[in-house]
C-alpha cells in the first residue's frame, strides 16, 4: 500500500493580457490600423513626399503615377502628402478633446459619486443639458462669436465628450462604492476623497481607457464633419474633411480624390472602435472570452 498521498496537480495558469491580446481578432485588426493612424501622423512630422503647402496648377488633378503616389489635388498638391498632414491633425483634435472631456468628465461622475444628493443631481442635470449641445452645434455656436478654427472645434468637441464621461464614471463609481472593501475603508475612517484615489478610480480605470479609445473615434469623425462645414481646420492646414468638401464638386472628374480621405476617416474611426472593442473583452473579467 503507497504511503504517500497523491500528487496534486497545480493550477491552471491564467493566459497575461498580452497572450489573450494576440488571440482576440477585434483587438489585433484595431491594434493594427490605430498603428498606422499614429504612425503616418509621426512620419509627417519628419517626412512627406512633396510639400503639403506646394501649389504646382500645371500638376493639377492628375492620377496616380510614379511621381505623385496618389495623385494631385485642384491646386496640384501631392494628395499623399495631404493625407499623412491630415492624419496628424485628426490625432492632434482626438487627443486634445478627449483629453478635455475624460479630466473634466472624469472629475465631475467621481465627485457625483461620492457626495450622492444634491451633489449628483446637479451635476447629473448639467450632463443632461450639456447633451443637447452636440459637437457640431457647440462648433457652429463658438465659430458666429469667436470663428472658425482648429482650436474652436478641438473645445466644440472637448465640452460635447463632458457629460458622456460624467455619466460613465458616475456609473462605475456607485458600483465600486457599494464593494465590500470600499465600507471597510470608510468603517477604518478614511475620507471620500481618499478612498476615491485609492480604490474607487484604479477600479474604474479600464472602462474609462475603453470609452476614452471610443470617444476617440468621434473625435476624429466630428472634426471631419466640422472640416467638411468650414468649420473645423482651416486653410492651410490640410484636413481629411476638407479633402471631402474640395473633391465633392469634382466626383465625376477626379472621384479618387474623394475616395482617399474617405477610406482614411473610415479605416481611423474603424480601428479606434475594433481597438475600444477588444480592450472592453481583455479588460473586464466579465466579458473576456477564452479564445
Amino acid at each position: 500500500m503507497s504511503s504517500g498521498l497523491a500528487a496534486i496537480a497545480p493550477p491552471a495558469r491564467t493566459p497575461g493580457f498580452w497572450s489573450r491580446a494576440r488571440g482576440h481578432r477585434s483587438f489585433t485588426i484595431g491594434a493594427v490600423l490605430t498603428l498606422l493612424l499614429i504612425g503616418a501622423a509621426l512620419l509627417s512630422l519628419v517626412w512627406t513626399p512633396y510639400s503639403p503647402y506646394e501649389m504646382n496648377l500645371p500638376g493639377r488633378l492628375q492620377g496616380p503615377n510614379a511621381t505623385h503616389w496618389l495623385g494631385t489635388d485642384p491646386f496640384g498638391r501631392d494628395v499623399a502628402s495631404l493625407l499623412l498632414m491630415g492624419a496628424r491633425a485628426s490625432i492632434t483634435v482626438g487627443v486634445i478633446a478627449v483629453s478635455i472631456g475624460l479630466l473634466f468628465g472624469t472629475a465631475l461622475g467621481l465627485l457625483a459619486a461620492a457626495r450622492r444628493g444634491w451633489v449628483e443631481e446637479a451635476i447629473m442635470r448639467l450632463a443632461d443639458f450639456g447633451f443637447a449641445f452636440p459637437a457640431i452645434l457647440s462648433a457652429i455656436m463658438l465659430t458666429a462669436v469667436f470663428g472658425a478654427g482648429m482650436v474652436n472645434a478641438i473645445i466644440a468637441i472637448g465640452i460635447y465628450n463632458i457629460p458622456t464621461f460624467a455619466r460613465i464614471t458616475r456609473a462605475s463609481a456607485n458600483a465600486i462604492w457599494s464593494r465590500e472593501f470600499v465600507l471597510a475603508a470608510r468603517a477604518c475612517g478614511k475620507g471620500a476623497f481618499s478612498i476615491t484615489m485609492e480604490h474607487v478610480l484604479p477600479n474604474i480605470l479600464s472602462v474609462l481607457i475603453v470609452q476614452a479609445t471610443i470617444r476617440f473615434a468621434i473625435a476624429i469623425l466630428a472634426e471631419a464633419a466640422l472640416s467638411y462645414l468650414g468649420l473645423g481646420t482651416q486653410p492651410p492646414q490640410p484636413s481629411w474633411g476638407r479633402m471631402l468638401s474640395e473633391a465633392q464638386t469634382l466626383l465625376f472628374q477626379a472621384p479618387l480624390l474623394a475616395v482617399f480621405p474617405g477610406v482614411a476617416i473610415a479605416f481611423a474611426v474603424l480601428g479606434l472602435n475594433l481597438l475600444g472593442d477588444g480592450l472592453r473583452d481583455l479588460l473586464d473579467p466579465r466579458l473576456a472570452r477564452k479564445r
